[in-house]
């Protein structure tokens, strides 16, 4: 036994209680027949007993000379009318008046004549002259009222046995039904759990559910498992994590839209379609998501089942989809490390153009010494190596952290290239503020602020962009502002409101990004800047501008000391997005 599956083991335990029911069921209706028939027969002993006591003839008789004479006669007829086995009518001494047997006329009665004597009538099961036999004693009163005779009928108990038994038939054709009925909700309890639980042992499904649950919590990737109706079914601690669920789960769904997840993320959740490292930002994080359907598996024995609604009766190898499962990975690192790449191809790019500018600055230089224009070499080598070493003083003196340094350089050459006019104000930055900041999140931050105030103004007349980093303390203390304006056309109002959700872009409105496809491309620099703030504990505030000559512009306030930030965005009177 301890091979067969559970469908196996409840069928055989179904029908093994069926069996001992059916049993039981028998016996009880067989002493429930028993009873009754004893109690019927009973019943009606006492009614003809009864009716034979309240004849007047009988008292009459009773009274007279020779009471055998006249009531033998009458009780013969009485018991063949009635199909009793006796007819008793007895003195109250117990004398037989009457009997089945002549031979019994004129003894003493067996049984008991107490109750009768009393005036009560009563019903027994005794043996007699003719064996056990069930009667019915009735005493019959005089004028006086007084007990003047007893009669008492009976039946056999052979007879009644006779008549109990004529009711075992149906006592077992019920058990029988009841043992067949059972038997066969058994069987089609047993297949539906064999098609469910795919014939596996007991042993198997707590294996399996050892497995699994252990794998689910064990698991650094989050782990999401969603009903056919967009309900959250079961998570993972590492998936409470990422998205700020309560860790453990109640096991009641929960609809995905109303966890508090953002709109595009919840939307997948909710719709059920298939994803493939689509990226996704939940607050301050960056997630990589798949998402596919949880079908059933294949049967052990390859045969395709019915599904419902097949009304052609053809097996169907179409599986039964029961929800979907999503994996979600943190993002969030390599998408830093990818930023600081972004950066240093930036400054490669930066550094090429420099190179190139040199060599015709180079060629310049050779060209004024061969006319022999020495002074004007000297003054045009000494000018030039002022201004690009001013610039890169400057940066590093008043930033401080090499990597923002590095970006701001390169941003400068690169904005040269695309002839944009890059003011960057750092008189008041402070050289230590970058060092109380996360440098790869300011990379993120200020690199895509710029990148997009040159995307905004390429093309405009007399293209500038504006770069403010500030330094502020107060009683609430100290903080870090970056502010990036430039003059093109601003963005719209309809907008303003969009220009952080990941995939939209003013740029190319019709070539907006699905949400969540993962794609490289437009409508992705904000968000990210978007989480880096968030990161951060900082705000982000965008002032859309579109007045002539003044465009968009956006101010980050980060907290130089995390547990300041709060009072910082009070001070500072700007929101948290």
């Amino acid at each position: 036994m301890r091979k067969w599956s559970l469908a196996s083991r409840l069928l055989m335990g179904q029908l093994a209680f069926l069996v001992c029911l059916s049993l039981g069921l028998s016996l009880a209706l067989y002493h429930q027949a028993e009873r009754n028939t004893y109690e019927d027969t009973a019943e009606r002993m006492l009614s003809v007993a009864g009716t034979v006591a309240a004849d007047p003839f009988v008292l009459e008789s009773a009274a007279a000379v020779d009471p055998s004479a006249g009531l033998q006669p009458f009780a013969r007829a009485v018991m063949e009318a009635a199909q009793i086995d006796f007819l008793t009518i007895m003195a109250p001494d117990r004398t037989r008046f009457t009997h089945r047997s002549d031979d019994e006329i004129g003894k003493a009665y067996i049984g008991s004549v107490d109750q009768a004597l009393a005036g009560q009538s009563f019903t027994e099961t005794y043996a007699g002259t003719l064996g056990p036999s069930v009667r019915a004693i009735v005493p019959v009163f005089g004028a006086d009222g007084e007990v003047t005779a007893l009669v008492a009928a009976g039946i056999t108990v052979d007879r009644v046995a006779i008549a109990r038994n004529a009711d075992l038939p149906a006592v077992f054709l019920t058990a029988l039904g009841a043992l067949a009925c059972g038997t066969l909700a058994s069987y089609a309890l047993s297949r539906y759990l064999r098609r469910t639980t795919r014939d596996r042992r007991p042993d198997e499904l707590l294996s399996m559910f050892t497995f699994y649950d252990s794998a689910l919590h064990s698991l650094r990737e989050g782990l999401l498992l969603l009903n056919n109706d967009g309900e959250l079914v079961l998570y993972n601690d590492q998936a409470a994590a990422l998205l700020d669920l309560a860790p453990g789960h109640s096991g009641q769904p929960r609809d995905a839209r109303s966890l508090g997840l953002p709109g595009p993320l919840a939307d997948l959740l909710h719709g059920g379609r298939s994803a493939e490292d689509e990226f996704h930002f939940a607050r301050d994080r960056i997630l990589v998501v798949n998402q596919s359907p949880a079908v059933a598996p294949p049967a052990r024995d390859g045969v395709a089942r019915l599904l419902p609604g097949n009304r052609g009766g053809k097996r169907s190898a179409v599986p039964k989809r029961f929800g979907t499962v999503t994996t979600l990975r943190d993002h969030t690192d390599i998408e830093a490390l990818t930023g600081e790449l972004q950066s240093m191809r930036t400054l490669t790019d930066a550094l090429q153009a420099q190179a190139h500018e040199h060599a015709n600055r180079l060629h310049t230089l050779v060209s004024l010494i061969e006319l022999n224009r020495h002074g004007d070499a000297l003054e045009f080598a000494t000018r030039d190596l002022e201004q690009s070493q001013k610039l890169a003083d400057d940066v590093v003196a008043s930033v401080g952290d090499p990597a923002l340094a590095a970006l701001l350089t390169g941003k400068s050459a690169q904005a040269r290239e695309r002839a944009i006019r890059l003011d960057v104000d750092l008189d008041s930055a402070g050289s230590d503020v970058p060092l109380e900041v996360d440098p790869g999140e300011l990379v993120t931050i200020v690199g895509n602020l710029l990148d997009n105030a040159f995307d905004a103004v390429q093309g405009t007349q007399d293209p500038t962009v504006h770069a403010l980093f500030a330094r502020i303390d107060d009683d609430g203390g100290p903080w870090f502002r970056i502010t990036v304006q430039d003059n093109g056309p601003g963005i719209p109002e309809l907008d303003a409101g969009q220009v952080f959700d990941q995939g939209f872009s003013t740029k190319d409105p019709k070539v907006l990004l699905p949400s969540g496809t993962g794609a490289t491309g437009r409508g992705i620099g904000l968000p990210l800047v978007r989480q880096a703030v968030l990161r951060l504990g900082g705000s982000l505030q965008l002032d859309p501008g579109g007045s002539p000559g003044c465009g968009a512009r956006f101010t980050v306030l980060l907290p130089l000391h995390r547990g300041n930030a709060s009072a910082a965005l009070s001070a500072a009177g700007t929101e948290q997005p």
